[in-house]
């Protein structure tokens, strides 16, 4: 069978594409068609072989024309901008904020009117927890969708997400969506068809005849959700044949070795962009090629899916970039920011879990020698792609300490997983957290944990105690976390609420839906009533408040904290005490200090004749300007600097 050639149909397309987007911009589509296609139609050949005929390379080349031909003016010249700043999320301005919308303030409609409340902050990039229909009930927050081209009605209608697109465009801000590419709903359209004997439909699915061949694959399969959905795979009386079910029994996965998914899928991907949307986050991509014998997780397949998804969409939508939520070991991560030994465009930006994880392990132990080990294993994302870095976020903790750093740093792994689930469940003595378990693993003895930023550092806990010491020390805790995700390059992520301290959700098990599923203790509703009191001199809100505006005022200062500045973490000779530097082409060079320890600690000056460092001012800190004593430099307790020099 003949192999598709992009040359070949660059030229046959470009008839439709100048009379569908005119001249000007048919010749746009054209060259962007050229520059990706060699991506494209090499992914297509390793995922599909002989199927990668030329018919399906013309199928999703058509859906991409059409996709460019559907946007409106405002986003087609969105993409001839990005075009030329086609790093934008790289900057120093790039500030994110994450919520589901409900729970921040009821309906899109309503949006626009809080965004002031957004810049006053700093944000210019809002991520909107998933927007698309999902089945009714229960539905993984979100993740089961039933209907990738219309919104959830209790949020609104896609005209008011095109309004907040427009809007949040307008203030120079960026629109992030959830895009689940793993599964669908049950309820799903392709799911019903495939239920009701539609064979085109059924082969977009992963089902077999009998638990023969599912029974295999499990042998080697880790179970996501082993407390509420235990398997990976559930019976369907009505097909009569048995679904791959990774997450939940209503969230059917999808079978990408057959072309006909991954084109089907791309059309509803080019949907969804086209509605003002600048980040997607594909949601559970690890999950989207299965092999037998392994977990079924970070196969080569899914590499494969994406370089061509990016591609096709640099083609339709070349203002788009992907967010990969792939919550994997370091070591896995880097691939799905191109990271090959040959490099291939998957997505601009992924989640630094291993940071955040890191993070909580310091505060836990007032240690950052695990932290400094970890984190050197991480590795640099590839030019033109970054992090982003986060604290908290909608889910819960899974802690991932590598029995390889933890053995490194002197300590064994398992025990300090299990010290840190006992520690933020307040089951350790001396634990200031008020975190709480989540899915239990017996067979491997596994905890997560979920919690609010201010519950895990201590916050919710003084408060109850009415100890202003332990609060302004909870405070500080918080506000030195978020120092070092705002330092670390990369884009730095505000859960909502964080900036306020909002604590626990205290009701979040009143929901029947909710109630087996502990991470909606970490979604509660925003309080606009608490979020006044943001301008309270010396009340809790404004401390944590004005400490996150002083961040992002202090990372818009200069080049170092770029995304594409060069990061380098160092040993600071202190055990309490992170440092790292970050160094920026054109010249300007930064050292970040954070002292995780409850007493003041110094390191030696040596720090900054390491980080190339001559003289230096304080870019911020928690206790104002660092000078050099004796050879040493001083942080408080809890206490965290930025300095800056050349």
């Amino acid at each position: 069978m003949t192999a598709p050639r992009i040359e070949n149909l660059t030229e046959s397309i470009a008839v439709d594409a100048v009379s569908a987007l005119g001249e000007l911009e048919g010749a746009a589509f054209c060259a962007r068609l050229a520059r990706a296609g060699d991506d494209l139609v090499e992914a297509l050949i390793a995922l599909y072989g002989a199927q990668a005929t030329p018919a399906l390379l013309e199928r999703v080349v058509g859906v991409a024309l059409a996709g460019a031909t559907a946007r409106c003016p405002a986003l087609r010249l969105r993409d001839r901008l990005r075009e030329v700043d086609d790093d934008w999320y790289l900057g120093a301005c790039q500030i994110g904020y994450a919520t589901y919308v409900d729970r921040f303030c009821g309906t899109l409609a309503a949006l626009p009117g809080h965004l002031d409340y957004l810049q006053e902050l700093g944000v210019t990039y809002l991520h909107l927890m998933p927007l698309l229909r999902p089945r009714e009930g229960e539905s993984d927050g979100g993740y089961a969708v039933a209907d990738y081209r219309e919104l959830d009605p209790r949020l609104g209608t896609i005209a008011d997400l095109e309004a907040v697109a427009a809007a949040l465009h307008e203030r120079g801000m960026n629109l992030c969506v959830d895009l689940v590419i793993n599964h669908t709903a049950a309820e799903h359209a392709w799911a019903r068809a495939a239920v009701a004997g539609d064979r085109r439909m059924r082969a977009r699915y992963l089902t077999f005849p009998d638990r023969t061949v599912p029974d295999l694959y499990e042998r080697t399969l880790p179970e996501v959700f082993p407390d509420t959905a235990p398997g990976s795979f559930t019976d369907e009386p009505a097909m009569g044949r048995v679904v791959w079910t990774t997450f939940n029994t209503w969230q059917w996965d999808l079978d990408y070795t057959s072309p006909d998914t991954f084109a089907a899928m791309f059309e509803e991907m080019v949907s969804v962009a086209n509605r003002g949307v600048d980040v997607l986050r594909l949601d559970a991509v690890p999950f989207t090629w299965k092999v037998m014998g392994t977990d079924c997780q970070n196969q080569y397949g899914a590499h494969r899916l994406l370089q061509a998804f990016r591609a096709l969409m640099r083609v339709t939508a070349p203002s788009v970039v992907f967010k990969a939520e792939a919550i994997v070991p370091a070591k896995l991560l880097l691939p799905y920011l191109g990271g090959h030994d040959a490099f291939r465009p998957e997505c601009e930006i992924a989640y630094n879990n291993q940071l955040m994880v890191m993070l909580w392990s310091a505060a836990a132990s007032r240690d950052a020698n695990l932290m400094v080990r970890a984190l050197r294993g991480v590795g640099t994302p590839p030019l033109g792609t970054t992090w982003v870095n986060y604290l908290r976020c909608h889910d819960d903790i899974g802690w991932a300490v590598s029995d390889d750093d933890a053995a490194a740093a002197g300590i064994d792994g398992a025990a300090h997983r299990r010290f840190l689930a006992d520690f933020y469940a307040d089951r350790f003595t001396g634990s200031h957290a008020k975190g709480v378990d989540f899915q239990h693993n017996p067979e491997t003895g596994d905890v997560r944990t979920s919690g609010m930023a201010a519950a895990l550092a201590g916050i919710d806990q003084a408060r109850i105690d009415g100890d202003e010491l332990a609060l302004a020390g909870a405070i500080r805790r918080l506000v030195l976390l978020y120092s070092v995700v705002y330092a670390y390059g990369g884009i730095p992520l505000i859960w909502m609420g964080d900036e306020i301290a909002l604590a626990n959700d205290a009701r979040w098990q009143d929901d029947p839906l909710h109630a087996a599923d502990s991470r909606w203790i970490n979604r509660p509703p925003m309080s606009w009533e608490v979020a006044t009191r943001r301008s309270v001199s010396g009340s809790v809100e404004e401390r944590v408040f004005s400490a996150m505006r002083r961040l992002g005022a202090a990372r818009r200062s200069g080049d170092a904290l770029r995304a594409d500045a060069t990061l380098a973490v160092l040993d600071s000779g202190n055990r309490h005490v992170l440092a790292f530097t970050r160094h920026h082409r054109r010249g300007q060079r930064l050292l970040a200090l954070a002292n995780f320890g409850d007493e003041r600690q110094s390191v030696s000056d040596d720090l900054l004749r390491a980080s190339g460092i001559t003289s230096f001012v304080t870019v911020v800190s928690a206790d104002g300007p660092v000078r050099v004593v004796d050879g040493r430099l001083t942080l408080d307790g809890l206490g965290y600097a930025w300095l800056a020099g050349a």
